[in-house]
């Protein structure tokens, strides 16, 4: 465990990079791998029935006995209380909550030895969460794939913004992908970083093999923040996409909207790899990514860059 960097400290892994709970693509698989790697790998709950992610939970424990994992829960989903229960009965060590108020469960997982961390996109809405008592705040920047903050505040403006105002650590998220993108985070202030879309690119990513193709060969521009007016996502264009696009354009109403997106579309498209129907959910650094990688190869790489670029030179939560 790396005891300068506060992050690591905090959570007892060997290096200051998270996988980030992403929904159909963060199951038991990915999250052990990463664990098991040196860095924190997490349980994407979003998109899990609560008898599933119990499942996940104990299969995690068994891939990477006695390594931190931790479970990312949207309050706003409907199985919240049959989630924080599984987490407690398991004894998962770390909950990431997001989507919600973190007023609502902080207090409560901390009562039985649980870290909680909260996912902000402003300094607002940081200060309410290190007011509710988390151990941490991620910082994600609008770059960021999946749901996201209306503000569209970048990486770079938000972190150093979060990171004065804080007092607890801050944990860069959006656009992040190598040792060059982690290392600047943290220079802004950020003390670890969260990785999301580089990491569906794995084979351990539950994710449909389609959805991580179409992934590595995205472009620029690929993605665009969408359906600001129901819940904000970052979405790779397909067909999909862009009828989202032209119904906006037209003046769609809040309602219209939400029956072009219905249900189960994300299911559809990143989990069964519905290519055209589907909503494919992605952070603009897709454009990025050349290839499917392993995800302790990620780790690794990333760890490497770190170092190869003077991170650790530096000391303090630099150190890889």
């Amino acid at each position: 465990m790396n005891t300068s960097n506060r992050v690591c400290a905090l959570l007892g892994i060997d290096f200051p990079i998270i996988q980030a709970g992403m929904v159909w693509c963060s199951g038991w698989e990915l999250a052990s791998a990463v664990s098991n790697a040196g860095g924190l790998g997490i349980l994407g709950a979003g998109s899990m029935y609560p008898q599933v992610l119990r499942d996940h939970i104990t299969k995690v424990q068994a891939a990477a006995p006695g390594k931190p994992f931790a479970v990312n829960v949207p309050l706003l989903y409907p199985a919240v209380e049959e989630h924080m229960q599984s987490i407690v009965d398991l004894g998962v060590p770390v909950v990431f909550t997001s989507a919600g108020n973190p007023n609502t469960w902080t207090s409560h997982l901390k009562s039985h030895g649980v870290k909680v961390i909260h996912v902000v996109s402003s300094v607002k809405f940081a200060l309410k969460a290190e007011q509710a008592g988390v151990d941490a705040v991620v910082a994600e920047g609008f770059e960021a794939g999946g749901h996201n903050g209306r503000e569209e505040t970048t990486t770079m403006c938000l972190v150093p913004a979060v990171a004065d105002a804080c007092k607890v650590p801050v944990i860069a998220a959006g656009g992040l992908h190598d040792g060059r993108s982690v290392l600047a985070a943290m220079m802004l202030g950020a003390e670890a970083a969260q990785i999301g879309s580089r990491f569906v690119a794995t084979p351990e990513s539950s994710a449909h093999l389609a959805f991580k193709e179409a992934v590595v060969a995205a472009g620029e521009g690929a993605t665009s923040l969408e359906l600001k007016s129901v819940t904000p996502v970052r979405l790779l264009h397909n067909d999909f996409a862009k009828e989202v696009i032209a119904a906006q354009q037209a003046g769609a109403t809040v309602e219209a909207l939400r029956e072009l997106l219905g249900r189960g579309r994300a299911k559809k498209g990143m989990f069964e790899g519905d290519l055209v129907a589907g909503e494919l959910e992605i952070g603009q650094v897709a454009a990025m990514l050349t290839s499917i990688e392993p995800a302790a190869d990620v780790v690794g790489r990333i760890v490497a860059e770190c170092r190869s670029l003077g991170g650790p030179s530096l000391g303090g939560r630099f150190s890889f």
